[in-house]
């Protein structure tokens, strides 16, 4: 969708409606391209289970939280 700055003013709710169609809106000021307003993505809840790092390690002997010392530690002992 295209919209002018008088468009942003008077026509708000046609532009949030195609917003909400997951529609860019091109800006136009004096015919112009100023910007494009995109839609906002929705956070999507992760359960950790589905994380693909979990279970990754199922034959390893090591504790998670060993796994995690593991990773987390610096790459060179000083």
């Amino acid at each position: 969708m295209k919209a002018s700055i008088v468009d942003l003013r008077y026509k708000t709710n046609d532009i949030l409606k195609a917003l909400d169609r997951n529609e860019s809106v091109t800006v136009l000021y004096h015919g112009k391209v100023k910007g494009i307003i995109k839609p906002a993505r929705e956070k999507s809840e992760l359960k950790i289970k589905d994380h693909p790092f979990f279970g990754m390690c199922i034959e390893s002997a090591t504790t998670v939280l060993e796994e995690l010392e593991n990773l987390r530690k610096p790459r060179h002992d000083l």
